[in-house]
Protein backbone atom coordinates (compact mmCIF):
# COMPACT_ATOMS: atom_id res chain seq x y z
CA UNK A 1 0.00 0.00 0.00
CA UNK A 2 0.69 3.65 -0.67
CA UNK A 3 1.21 6.32 1.80
CA UNK A 4 -0.71 8.80 -0.11
CA UNK A 5 -3.91 10.80 1.99
CA UNK A 6 -6.89 10.68 0.11
CA UNK A 7 -8.40 14.44 -0.73
CA UNK A 8 -10.80 15.28 1.37
CA UNK A 9 -13.42 17.58 1.08
CA UNK A 10 -11.26 20.47 2.85
CA UNK A 11 -9.46 22.40 0.24
CA UNK A 12 -5.30 22.09 0.45
CA UNK A 13 -5.05 22.97 4.13
CA UNK A 14 -1.93 24.51 3.04
CA UNK A 15 -4.22 27.34 2.15
CA UNK A 16 -6.34 27.10 4.68
CA UNK A 17 -5.98 30.75 6.42
CA UNK A 18 -7.02 32.39 3.48
CA UNK A 19 -10.00 30.19 2.71
CA UNK A 20 -13.41 32.21 1.94
CA UNK A 21 -15.20 30.23 5.50
CA UNK A 22 -12.97 31.56 7.35
CA UNK A 23 -13.38 35.04 5.40
CA UNK A 24 -17.14 35.20 5.62
CA UNK A 25 -16.54 34.04 9.66
CA UNK A 26 -14.25 37.36 10.33
CA UNK A 27 -16.54 39.63 8.49
CA UNK A 28 -19.88 38.17 10.24
CA UNK A 29 -17.60 38.75 13.50
CA UNK A 30 -17.02 42.33 12.33
CA UNK A 31 -20.28 43.07 11.43
CA UNK A 32 -21.85 41.65 15.08
CA UNK A 33 -19.03 43.98 16.78
CA UNK A 34 -20.44 46.62 14.79
CA UNK A 35 -24.16 46.09 16.27
CA UNK A 36 -22.83 45.59 19.58
CA UNK A 37 -20.80 48.61 19.74
CA UNK A 38 -24.16 50.41 18.27
CA UNK A 39 -26.32 48.87 20.86
CA UNK A 40 -24.08 49.78 23.97
CA UNK A 41 -21.87 52.09 24.31
CA UNK A 42 -19.89 49.76 26.69
CA UNK A 43 -19.04 47.48 24.19
CA UNK A 44 -15.88 48.72 22.87
CA UNK A 45 -14.23 49.46 26.05
CA UNK A 46 -10.57 48.57 26.80
CA UNK A 47 -11.79 46.53 29.47
CA UNK A 48 -15.19 44.97 28.04
CA UNK A 49 -12.54 43.80 25.18
CA UNK A 50 -10.05 41.90 27.88
CA UNK A 51 -13.44 40.77 29.51
CA UNK A 52 -14.69 39.10 25.88
CA UNK A 53 -11.22 37.65 25.77
CA UNK A 54 -11.25 36.36 29.26
CA UNK A 55 -14.10 34.40 28.77
CA UNK A 56 -13.07 33.12 25.55
CA UNK A 57 -10.33 31.19 27.16
CA UNK A 58 -11.75 28.05 28.63
CA UNK A 59 -14.66 27.56 26.32
CA UNK A 60 -11.93 28.36 23.31
CA UNK A 61 -9.79 26.00 24.80
CA UNK A 62 -12.20 23.18 24.98
CA UNK A 63 -13.47 24.01 21.38
CA UNK A 64 -9.78 23.42 19.84
CA UNK A 65 -10.55 19.33 21.40
CA UNK A 66 -14.01 19.39 20.25
CA UNK A 67 -12.39 20.69 17.07
CA UNK A 68 -10.34 17.68 16.49
CA UNK A 69 -13.17 15.48 17.09
CA UNK A 70 -15.39 16.76 14.93
CA UNK A 71 -13.23 16.50 11.97
CA UNK A 72 -12.97 13.01 12.35
CA UNK A 73 -16.84 12.78 12.02
CA UNK A 74 -17.10 12.20 15.73
CA UNK A 75 -18.91 13.93 18.88
CA UNK A 76 -17.69 14.37 22.70
CA UNK A 77 -20.68 15.20 25.23
CA UNK A 78 -18.43 13.99 28.06
CA UNK A 79 -16.12 17.73 27.73
CA UNK A 80 -18.15 18.92 30.26
CA UNK A 81 -18.47 16.14 32.43
CA UNK A 82 -14.05 15.56 32.53
CA UNK A 83 -14.40 19.24 33.00
CA UNK A 84 -15.88 19.04 36.80
CA UNK A 85 -14.50 15.66 37.73
CA UNK A 86 -10.83 16.63 36.54
CA UNK A 87 -11.35 19.75 38.49
CA UNK A 88 -12.19 17.77 41.54
CA UNK A 89 -9.25 15.72 40.68
CA UNK A 90 -7.23 19.05 40.48
CA UNK A 91 -8.36 20.62 43.94
CA UNK A 92 -7.72 16.96 45.80
CA UNK A 93 -4.31 16.78 44.48
CA UNK A 94 -3.06 20.49 45.26
CA UNK A 95 -3.93 19.65 48.80
CA UNK A 96 -1.08 17.37 49.06
CA UNK A 97 0.59 17.68 46.13
CA UNK A 98 2.38 21.40 44.33
CA UNK A 99 0.84 22.89 41.44
CA UNK A 100 3.47 21.95 39.64
CA UNK A 101 2.74 18.91 40.02
CA UNK A 102 -1.11 18.69 40.55
CA UNK A 103 -1.58 20.14 36.95
CA UNK A 104 0.06 17.20 35.05
CA UNK A 105 -2.13 14.63 37.11
CA UNK A 106 -5.36 16.30 36.15
CA UNK A 107 -4.26 16.50 32.84
CA UNK A 108 -3.08 13.34 32.35
CA UNK A 109 -6.60 11.91 34.07
CA UNK A 110 -8.53 13.95 31.31
CA UNK A 111 -6.12 12.13 28.54
CA UNK A 112 -6.95 9.44 30.06
CA UNK A 113 -10.95 9.02 30.14
CA UNK A 114 -10.35 10.73 26.51
CA UNK A 115 -7.91 7.22 25.57
CA UNK A 116 -10.76 5.19 27.27
CA UNK A 117 -13.21 7.10 24.82
CA UNK A 118 -11.63 6.57 21.92
CA UNK A 119 -10.56 2.86 22.30
CA UNK A 120 -13.89 2.53 22.56
CA UNK A 121 -15.45 4.26 19.45
CA UNK A 122 -12.26 3.11 17.54
CA UNK A 123 -11.20 -0.39 18.07
CA UNK A 124 -14.92 -1.38 19.24
CA UNK A 125 -16.89 0.18 16.68
CA UNK A 126 -19.45 1.97 19.20
CA UNK A 127 -20.97 5.62 18.21
CA UNK A 128 -19.25 8.73 19.47
CA UNK A 129 -22.80 9.81 20.64
CA UNK A 130 -23.46 6.88 22.76
CA UNK A 131 -19.97 6.67 24.68
CA UNK A 132 -19.59 10.14 25.22
CA UNK A 133 -22.94 10.15 27.04
CA UNK A 134 -22.12 6.83 28.92
CA UNK A 135 -19.01 8.79 30.01
CA UNK A 136 -20.72 12.30 30.70
CA UNK A 137 -23.11 10.22 32.95
CA UNK A 138 -19.79 8.07 35.16
CA UNK A 139 -18.15 11.24 35.34
CA UNK A 140 -20.89 13.13 36.80
CA UNK A 141 -21.38 10.78 39.36
CA UNK A 142 -17.72 10.25 40.05
CA UNK A 143 -17.95 14.15 40.91
CA UNK A 144 -19.85 14.27 43.38
CA UNK A 145 -18.45 10.93 44.59
CA UNK A 146 -15.10 12.35 44.92
CA UNK A 147 -16.48 15.72 46.37
CA UNK A 148 -18.17 14.48 48.85
CA UNK A 149 -21.18 16.73 47.10
CA UNK A 150 -19.77 20.10 47.88
CA UNK A 151 -17.47 22.33 46.83
CA UNK A 152 -13.74 22.00 47.42
CA UNK A 153 -12.23 25.80 48.37
CA UNK A 154 -9.05 26.73 50.17
CA UNK A 155 -6.56 25.81 47.08
CA UNK A 156 -3.15 27.67 47.10
CA UNK A 157 -3.05 31.29 46.86
CA UNK A 158 -0.39 30.97 43.74
CA UNK A 159 -2.65 29.06 41.46
CA UNK A 160 -4.14 32.17 40.77
CA UNK A 161 -0.79 33.24 38.85
CA UNK A 162 -1.72 31.11 36.09
CA UNK A 163 -4.48 33.89 35.37
CA UNK A 164 -3.52 37.36 36.95
CA UNK A 165 0.31 37.30 35.73
CA UNK A 166 0.45 39.56 32.75
CA UNK A 167 3.16 39.64 29.70
CA UNK A 168 2.76 43.47 27.69
CA UNK A 169 -0.17 43.67 29.50
CA UNK A 170 -2.04 40.91 28.36
CA UNK A 171 -3.14 37.95 30.89
CA UNK A 172 -1.51 35.14 30.80
CA UNK A 173 -4.95 32.73 30.13
CA UNK A 174 -5.39 34.84 26.88
CA UNK A 175 -1.64 34.23 25.95
CA UNK A 176 -2.29 30.36 26.32
CA UNK A 177 -5.43 30.67 24.57
CA UNK A 178 -3.04 32.40 21.38
CA UNK A 179 -0.85 29.87 21.66
CA UNK A 180 -2.52 27.02 21.60
CA UNK A 181 -4.65 27.52 18.58
CA UNK A 182 -1.40 28.91 16.48
CA UNK A 183 -0.17 25.01 17.58
CA UNK A 184 -3.87 23.55 16.69
CA UNK A 185 -3.42 25.14 13.49
CA UNK A 186 0.14 24.58 12.84
CA UNK A 187 -0.72 20.99 13.46
CA UNK A 188 -3.86 20.88 11.49
CA UNK A 189 -2.20 22.69 8.77
CA UNK A 190 1.30 21.25 8.31
CA UNK A 191 1.18 17.46 9.53
CA UNK A 192 0.59 14.05 8.21
CA UNK A 193 -1.47 13.37 11.61
CA UNK A 194 -3.68 16.91 10.86
CA UNK A 195 -4.16 15.91 7.17
CA UNK A 196 -5.09 12.33 8.13
CA UNK A 197 -7.49 13.41 10.56
CA UNK A 198 -9.54 15.37 7.86
CA UNK A 199 -8.95 12.21 5.32
CA UNK A 200 -10.54 10.04 8.17
CA UNK A 201 -13.90 12.57 8.92
CA UNK A 202 -14.04 12.64 4.71
CA UNK A 203 -13.70 8.79 3.93
CA UNK A 204 -11.91 6.48 6.21
CA UNK A 205 -12.37 3.69 4.30
CA UNK A 206 -10.01 5.88 1.89
CA UNK A 207 -8.00 6.51 4.31
CA UNK A 208 -7.39 3.09 5.34
CA UNK A 209 -7.23 1.88 2.25
CA UNK A 210 -4.34 4.41 1.63
CA UNK A 211 -2.42 2.85 4.44
CA UNK A 212 -2.94 5.82 6.96
CA UNK A 213 -3.07 5.26 10.87
CA UNK A 214 -6.55 5.54 10.83
CA UNK A 215 -6.70 4.06 14.31
CA UNK A 216 -4.21 5.86 15.66
CA UNK A 217 -5.69 9.23 14.73
CA UNK A 218 -9.19 8.31 15.31
CA UNK A 219 -8.12 7.55 19.05
CA UNK A 220 -5.99 10.61 19.21
CA UNK A 221 -8.68 13.44 18.95
CA UNK A 222 -10.61 12.06 21.88
CA UNK A 223 -7.34 12.39 24.29
CA UNK A 224 -6.75 16.16 23.36
CA UNK A 225 -10.25 16.80 23.96
CA UNK A 226 -9.76 15.08 27.70
CA UNK A 227 -6.47 17.30 28.16
CA UNK A 228 -8.02 19.99 27.03
CA UNK A 229 -10.48 19.58 29.34
CA UNK A 230 -8.50 19.57 32.06
CA UNK A 231 -6.49 22.52 31.17
CA UNK A 232 -9.41 24.05 30.75
CA UNK A 233 -11.07 23.72 34.13
CA UNK A 234 -7.16 24.36 35.62
CA UNK A 235 -7.71 28.24 34.37
CA UNK A 236 -11.30 28.29 35.99
CA UNK A 237 -9.92 26.98 39.18
CA UNK A 238 -7.38 29.56 39.17
CA UNK A 239 -10.12 32.35 38.86
CA UNK A 240 -12.36 31.03 41.16
CA UNK A 241 -10.49 29.28 43.69
CA UNK A 242 -12.46 26.28 44.26
CA UNK A 243 -14.29 23.05 42.48
CA UNK A 244 -17.63 22.36 42.40
CA UNK A 245 -18.96 19.04 41.26
CA UNK A 246 -20.99 20.78 38.73
CA UNK A 247 -18.80 23.03 37.12
CA UNK A 248 -19.16 22.37 33.22
CA UNK A 249 -22.54 21.58 32.89
CA UNK A 250 -23.95 22.14 29.53
CA UNK A 251 -20.03 23.55 28.48
CA UNK A 252 -20.08 20.10 25.56
CA UNK A 253 -23.01 22.36 23.74
CA UNK A 254 -21.24 25.74 23.98
CA UNK A 255 -18.12 23.81 22.68
CA UNK A 256 -20.21 21.86 19.81
CA UNK A 257 -21.71 24.96 19.02
CA UNK A 258 -18.57 27.05 18.84
CA UNK A 259 -17.70 24.83 16.17
CA UNK A 260 -20.36 24.43 14.34
CA UNK A 261 -20.64 27.95 14.20
CA UNK A 262 -16.91 28.29 13.20
CA UNK A 263 -18.03 26.51 9.35
CA UNK A 264 -17.15 22.98 10.54
CA UNK A 265 -18.94 20.11 9.36
CA UNK A 266 -20.67 17.78 11.82
CA UNK A 267 -20.20 15.06 9.37
CA UNK A 268 -16.07 15.51 9.72
CA UNK A 269 -13.81 16.46 7.04
CA UNK A 270 -14.58 20.03 6.71
CA UNK A 271 -13.94 22.99 9.17
CA UNK A 272 -10.89 24.52 10.86
CA UNK A 273 -9.30 25.97 13.87
CA UNK A 274 -9.23 29.06 12.90
CA UNK A 275 -13.28 29.15 11.95
CA UNK A 276 -13.42 27.63 15.31
CA UNK A 277 -11.51 30.58 17.08
CA UNK A 278 -14.00 33.20 15.36
CA UNK A 279 -16.91 30.73 16.23
CA UNK A 280 -15.77 31.22 20.12
CA UNK A 281 -15.56 35.14 19.89
CA UNK A 282 -18.65 35.35 17.87
CA UNK A 283 -20.70 33.48 20.47
CA UNK A 284 -18.99 35.33 23.66
CA UNK A 285 -19.63 38.69 21.91
CA UNK A 286 -23.08 37.35 21.63
CA UNK A 287 -23.60 36.75 25.52
CA UNK A 288 -21.35 39.69 26.59
CA UNK A 289 -23.53 42.14 24.08
CA UNK A 290 -26.82 40.48 25.78
CA UNK A 291 -25.87 41.29 29.04
CA UNK A 292 -24.90 44.42 28.62
CA UNK A 293 -28.19 45.37 26.68
CA UNK A 294 -29.57 43.60 29.83
CA UNK A 295 -31.14 40.59 28.19
CA UNK A 296 -32.55 37.96 30.82
CA UNK A 297 -29.61 34.79 30.78
CA UNK A 298 -32.64 32.46 30.11
CA UNK A 299 -32.95 33.84 26.59
CA UNK A 300 -29.46 33.76 25.70
CA UNK A 301 -30.03 29.95 25.58
CA UNK A 302 -32.78 30.60 23.21
CA UNK A 303 -30.17 32.37 21.17
CA UNK A 304 -27.56 30.34 21.01
CA UNK A 305 -29.60 27.55 20.08
CA UNK A 306 -30.90 29.36 17.20
CA UNK A 307 -27.58 30.47 15.92
CA UNK A 308 -26.61 26.69 15.83
CA UNK A 309 -29.97 25.77 13.70
CA UNK A 310 -28.95 28.53 11.45
CA UNK A 311 -25.49 27.81 10.64
CA UNK A 312 -26.15 24.02 10.42
CA UNK A 313 -29.06 25.01 7.65
CA UNK A 314 -26.96 27.41 5.96
CA UNK A 315 -24.54 24.62 5.46
CA UNK A 316 -26.65 22.27 4.07
CA UNK A 317 -27.82 24.89 1.91
CA UNK A 318 -24.64 25.43 0.23
CA UNK A 319 -23.94 22.00 0.04
CA UNK A 320 -26.97 21.32 -1.74
CA UNK A 321 -26.00 24.32 -3.96
CA UNK A 322 -22.60 23.67 -4.70
CA UNK A 323 -23.66 19.63 -5.26
CA UNK A 324 -26.18 21.57 -8.25
CA UNK A 325 -22.89 23.25 -9.58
Amino acid sequence: MTDTIPTPRRPNPLGGIVRSLEFRMLGLALLLAIILSLSSPYFLTERNIFNILDQSVVIGIVAVGMTFVILTGGIDLSVGAVFGLTGIVLALALKAIPIVLAVPVAVAAGAGIGLFSGVLIAVFGLAPFVVTLGIMAIGRSLSFILSGQRSISGLPPDLDAIVYSTFLGIPANVLFLLALYLAAWGYLTYTKGGRTIYAIGSNVEAARAAGLSTLVYSILPYVVSGALASVAVTFSLAQVMSADPLAGNGLELDAIAAVVIGGASLYGGRGSIIGTLLGVLIMVMIRNGLNLMGVSPFWQGTAIGSIIIIALLAERLINMRSARG
